[in-house]
Protein backbone atom coordinates (compact mmCIF):
# COMPACT_ATOMS: atom_id res chain seq x y z
CA UNK A 1 0.00 0.00 0.00
CA UNK A 2 1.36 3.43 -0.98
CA UNK A 3 1.66 5.85 1.92
CA UNK A 4 0.35 9.30 1.07
CA UNK A 5 1.96 12.21 2.83
CA UNK A 6 -0.12 15.08 4.18
CA UNK A 7 0.31 18.52 2.67
CA UNK A 8 1.08 21.85 4.33
CA UNK A 9 -1.31 24.60 3.29
CA UNK A 10 -1.27 28.36 3.84
CA UNK A 11 -1.75 29.85 7.29
CA UNK A 12 -0.36 29.32 10.77
CA UNK A 13 2.31 26.70 11.42
CA UNK A 14 2.45 25.98 15.16
CA UNK A 15 5.63 25.02 16.99
CA UNK A 16 5.21 23.41 20.40
CA UNK A 17 7.84 23.24 23.13
CA UNK A 18 7.89 19.79 24.80
CA UNK A 19 9.68 21.22 27.83
CA UNK A 20 6.28 22.67 28.77
CA UNK A 21 4.17 20.45 31.02
CA UNK A 22 2.53 17.79 28.89
CA UNK A 23 -0.92 18.29 30.40
CA UNK A 24 -0.78 21.99 29.50
CA UNK A 25 0.33 21.25 25.93
CA UNK A 26 -2.49 18.74 25.42
CA UNK A 27 -5.08 21.09 26.90
CA UNK A 28 -3.95 23.96 24.71
CA UNK A 29 -3.81 21.78 21.59
CA UNK A 30 -7.38 20.62 22.10
CA UNK A 31 -8.50 24.23 21.78
CA UNK A 32 -6.01 25.19 19.09
CA UNK A 33 -7.06 22.38 16.76
CA UNK A 34 -10.56 23.85 16.57
CA UNK A 35 -8.97 26.64 14.53
CA UNK A 36 -7.06 26.47 11.24
CA UNK A 37 -3.54 25.15 11.78
CA UNK A 38 -1.54 23.99 8.75
CA UNK A 39 1.06 21.97 10.67
CA UNK A 40 2.41 21.30 14.15
CA UNK A 41 6.13 20.99 14.75
CA UNK A 42 7.55 19.40 17.89
CA UNK A 43 10.57 21.48 18.83
CA UNK A 44 13.73 19.57 19.73
CA UNK A 45 13.69 20.77 23.33
CA UNK A 46 12.76 17.66 25.27
CA UNK A 47 13.05 17.24 29.02
CA UNK A 48 15.63 14.71 30.19
CA UNK A 49 12.88 12.48 31.59
CA UNK A 50 10.62 12.75 28.53
CA UNK A 51 9.41 9.57 26.85
CA UNK A 52 9.78 11.08 23.41
CA UNK A 53 8.01 8.33 21.45
CA UNK A 54 4.98 8.36 23.73
CA UNK A 55 4.80 12.15 23.59
CA UNK A 56 4.96 12.14 19.80
CA UNK A 57 2.26 9.47 19.63
CA UNK A 58 -0.07 11.65 21.73
CA UNK A 59 0.54 14.75 19.63
CA UNK A 60 0.05 12.83 16.39
CA UNK A 61 -3.19 11.28 17.65
CA UNK A 62 -4.66 14.70 18.41
CA UNK A 63 -3.46 16.38 15.22
CA UNK A 64 -4.21 13.56 12.81
CA UNK A 65 -7.82 13.52 13.98
CA UNK A 66 -7.99 16.97 12.35
CA UNK A 67 -5.75 15.91 9.43
CA UNK A 68 -3.02 18.28 10.63
CA UNK A 69 0.51 17.05 9.82
CA UNK A 70 3.04 16.71 12.64
CA UNK A 71 6.76 17.28 12.14
CA UNK A 72 9.77 16.79 14.38
CA UNK A 73 12.54 19.36 14.69
CA UNK A 74 15.84 17.78 13.51
CA UNK A 75 15.31 14.35 15.08
CA UNK A 76 14.44 12.63 11.81
CA UNK A 77 15.07 9.15 13.22
CA UNK A 78 11.66 9.30 14.95
CA UNK A 79 10.04 9.19 11.51
CA UNK A 80 10.85 5.48 11.49
CA UNK A 81 9.13 4.56 14.74
CA UNK A 82 6.21 7.00 15.13
CA UNK A 83 3.36 8.36 12.96
CA UNK A 84 5.23 11.63 12.33
CA UNK A 85 4.61 13.22 8.94
CA UNK A 86 7.93 14.95 8.49
CA UNK A 87 11.03 16.70 9.78
CA UNK A 88 12.11 20.32 9.97
CA UNK A 89 15.86 20.84 9.80
CA UNK A 90 17.50 23.83 11.45
CA UNK A 91 20.60 23.24 9.30
CA UNK A 92 21.31 21.39 6.08
CA UNK A 93 21.79 17.71 6.99
CA UNK A 94 25.03 16.26 5.70
CA UNK A 95 23.40 12.95 4.79
CA UNK A 96 19.99 13.86 3.34
CA UNK A 97 20.07 11.11 0.69
CA UNK A 98 20.83 8.57 3.40
CA UNK A 99 18.01 9.89 5.59
CA UNK A 100 15.52 9.48 2.74
CA UNK A 101 16.69 5.92 2.14
CA UNK A 102 16.46 4.99 5.82
CA UNK A 103 13.00 6.44 6.45
CA UNK A 104 11.47 4.39 3.61
CA UNK A 105 8.26 6.41 3.39
CA UNK A 106 7.25 9.77 1.92
CA UNK A 107 7.70 12.59 4.43
CA UNK A 108 7.39 16.36 4.58
CA UNK A 109 10.71 18.15 4.77
CA UNK A 110 11.49 21.76 5.64
CA UNK A 111 14.52 23.91 6.34
CA UNK A 112 15.21 27.05 8.35
CA UNK A 113 16.66 29.73 6.10
CA UNK A 114 18.24 33.13 6.66
CA UNK A 115 20.05 35.73 4.57
CA UNK A 116 22.31 33.05 3.08
CA UNK A 117 20.55 32.17 -0.16
CA UNK A 118 22.67 29.04 -0.61
CA UNK A 119 20.28 27.43 1.89
CA UNK A 120 17.32 28.28 -0.32
CA UNK A 121 19.13 26.89 -3.36
CA UNK A 122 19.89 23.65 -1.49
CA UNK A 123 16.21 23.33 -0.52
CA UNK A 124 15.19 23.83 -4.15
CA UNK A 125 17.73 21.35 -5.54
CA UNK A 126 16.72 18.71 -3.00
CA UNK A 127 12.98 19.24 -3.53
CA UNK A 128 12.11 20.15 0.05
CA UNK A 129 8.44 20.84 0.69
CA UNK A 130 8.82 24.23 2.35
CA UNK A 131 11.29 26.66 3.90
CA UNK A 132 10.92 28.94 6.92
CA UNK A 133 12.79 32.22 7.33
CA UNK A 134 14.01 33.06 10.83
CA UNK A 135 14.04 35.53 12.43
CA UNK A 136 11.77 38.28 11.18
CA UNK A 137 11.82 40.13 14.52
CA UNK A 138 13.81 39.75 17.75
CA UNK A 139 12.49 36.71 19.63
CA UNK A 140 13.35 34.85 22.82
CA UNK A 141 12.53 31.49 21.17
CA UNK A 142 14.49 32.27 18.00
CA UNK A 143 17.49 33.89 19.64
CA UNK A 144 19.97 31.86 17.59
CA UNK A 145 18.61 33.27 14.34
CA UNK A 146 19.88 36.41 12.61
CA UNK A 147 17.34 39.01 11.52
CA UNK A 148 16.29 38.36 7.95
CA UNK A 149 16.43 41.03 5.26
CA UNK A 150 13.20 41.33 3.31
CA UNK A 151 15.20 41.35 0.07
CA UNK A 152 16.41 37.81 0.83
CA UNK A 153 12.82 36.58 1.03
CA UNK A 154 11.86 38.30 -2.19
CA UNK A 155 14.84 36.72 -3.96
CA UNK A 156 14.08 33.33 -2.44
CA UNK A 157 10.67 33.30 -4.11
CA UNK A 158 12.42 33.30 -7.50
CA UNK A 159 14.51 30.27 -6.48
CA UNK A 160 12.15 28.16 -4.39
CA UNK A 161 8.69 27.42 -5.79
CA UNK A 162 7.16 25.77 -2.75
CA UNK A 163 5.64 27.27 0.45
CA UNK A 164 7.64 29.93 2.27
CA UNK A 165 6.94 30.57 5.95
CA UNK A 166 8.15 33.41 8.14
CA UNK A 167 9.11 32.93 11.79
CA UNK A 168 10.55 34.68 14.80
CA UNK A 169 8.87 37.29 16.97
CA UNK A 170 5.79 37.63 14.75
CA UNK A 171 2.75 39.02 16.56
CA UNK A 172 -0.58 40.40 15.34
CA UNK A 173 0.61 43.95 16.00
CA UNK A 174 3.72 43.68 13.79
CA UNK A 175 2.46 41.50 10.92
CA UNK A 176 1.68 44.63 8.90
CA UNK A 177 5.46 45.21 8.63
CA UNK A 178 5.57 42.09 6.44
CA UNK A 179 2.80 43.14 4.09
CA UNK A 180 5.01 43.71 1.03
CA UNK A 181 6.34 40.14 1.23
CA UNK A 182 4.98 37.15 -0.64
CA UNK A 183 4.73 34.30 1.85
CA UNK A 184 2.62 31.24 2.58
CA UNK A 185 2.17 31.60 6.31
CA UNK A 186 3.84 32.17 9.65
CA UNK A 187 5.40 29.86 12.22
CA UNK A 188 4.54 30.72 15.81
CA UNK A 189 5.53 29.39 19.25
CA UNK A 190 5.07 31.72 22.20
CA UNK A 191 2.55 33.99 20.48
CA UNK A 192 0.06 31.14 20.72
CA UNK A 193 1.30 28.63 23.29
CA UNK A 194 2.00 31.30 25.93
CA UNK A 195 -1.49 32.75 25.55
CA UNK A 196 -4.20 32.11 28.13
CA UNK A 197 -6.56 31.65 25.20
CA UNK A 198 -4.57 30.17 22.28
CA UNK A 199 -7.61 29.79 20.00
CA UNK A 200 -8.42 33.48 20.36
CA UNK A 201 -4.78 34.34 19.65
CA UNK A 202 -4.94 32.32 16.41
CA UNK A 203 -8.03 34.23 15.32
CA UNK A 204 -6.24 37.52 16.00
CA UNK A 205 -3.30 36.42 13.86
CA UNK A 206 -5.61 35.55 10.98
CA UNK A 207 -7.31 38.94 11.21
CA UNK A 208 -3.97 40.54 10.33
CA UNK A 209 -2.54 37.95 7.94
CA UNK A 210 -2.90 38.30 4.19
CA UNK A 211 -3.80 34.61 4.31
CA UNK A 212 -7.33 34.15 5.57
CA UNK A 213 -8.61 31.19 7.59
Amino acid sequence: MTVQKRNIGSGIYLVIDPSMAEAIIIDKLNGILKEKIVAVQVWDNFRDDENIKVFIQKICSLCHAKDVPVLINNRWEYLMSTPLDGVHFDHIPSNYDSIQAKVKKPFISGLTCNNDLSLVKWAAINSLDYISFCSMFPSSTANSCELVNHSAIQTAKTIFRHPVFLAGGIRPENINKLKELDYTGIAVISGIMSSDNPAESIRKYYEHLKIKS
